[in-house]
């Protein structure tokens, strides 16, 4: 691999985005794929990067192929489909997924990525939009360890945090139990937030209260402008996102033989806030549907 690999990525929406933006300005030639979920193009394309209208374009001139899109199946699909980036994925090359998986997929894709003649790595990420814009996020990598000791330049061009999990799918794994802890931390402190205002608690005398005890933390502080503000922005998720996950940390438990009976409950809490809020609604806006009974 050459001091400055070439790279193509799949999935520049609000994550995405700012993984771009940093690794341009790391000097990494950039090539992205052309789809309708990208966020404006604009800023990247006047730092220098190109686009490309298929996957298979996209591998065939990159060095290193990033994923950063939604979960699983899209993963499939870029990666496998018809014209997808295994047909045109150089020796050697490096696939890298940041999205959100389920890990049983994330193993058959990498025996896929492998038979092909390439080499995987799953490196899902958390923190948030405004992390991901200024190269700070924090990432949970599968897969071998020399793999990663080469890769962990690129890597670092937009992470802060780094841990090395264990093998092949091991990352993906992190990720949906960070995800379960810190929205299950959410919906736990939205509920309580939601009965706290049917009870005519002050807002401001909740989030005192909580954050001297044992409420403090991140999950609070990304919460609070909402709770005392009506502000979203403390946590730009997705409530369909949040359903996604959950939704695959329940396979994993239960493919796993684990216990998930606190997993089913948050994300039915999540499933129905999604019926009715809708799917672009922010996870904050739990709170509000709450009390208002909608996702009881």
């Amino acid at each position: 691999m050459t001091a400055k690999p070439s790279i193509g990525m799949a999935g520049i929406g609000l994550m995405g985005h700012g993984i771009a933006r940093n690794l341009l300005r790391h000097g990494y030639p950039l090539a992205v794929l052309e789809h309708a979920g990208n966020q404006p193009l604009d800023e990247l394309l006047a730092a220098g990067a190109t686009t490309r209208a298929s996957g298979a374009q996209l591998a065939a001139g990159a060095d290193v192929v990033i994923l950063c899109v939604t979960g699983s199946p899209q993963v499939e699909a870029v990666l496998l489909g018809d014209g997808g980036v295994l047909q045109g994925l150089r020796p050697g090359a490096v696939v890298i997924d940041c999205s959100t998986a389920i890990p049983t997929s994330t193993e058959r894709v990498a025996q896929a990525v492998a038979a092909a003649g390439g080499r995987f790595l799953d490196a899902p990420m958390t923190r948030t939009p405004k992390e991901a814009a200024e190269g700070r996020l924090n990432l949970l990598v599968g897969g071998d360890a020399a793999l990663f000791a080469e890769c962990r330049p690129i890597l670092a061009s937009f992470a802060e945090n780094i841990t090395h999990a264990g093998p092949v799918g091991a990352g993906h794994r992190m990720k949906l139990l960070h995800n379960y802890v810190s929205l299950g931390f959410v919906a736990l402190l939205a509920e309580a937030a939601a009965c706290s205002e049917r009870a005519g608690i002050d807002p401001q005398v909740l989030v005192q209260v909580l954050a001297q005890g044992g409420g403090g933390g991140a999950a609070l502080e990304r919460l609070k402008p909402y709770l005392l503000a009506r502000d979203p922005s403390g946590l730009r998720f997705f409530m369909s996102n949040a359903q996604k996950d959950l939704g695959y940390y329940a396979t994993m438990a239960e493919d796993g033989g684990a216990a998930h009976a606190i997993a089913d409950g948050v994300l039915a809490t999540y499933e129905r806030a999604v019926q009715q809020g809708g799917a672009q609604a922010l996870v904050p806006e739990l709170v509000s549907l709450l009390a208002q009974g909608g996702a009881r």
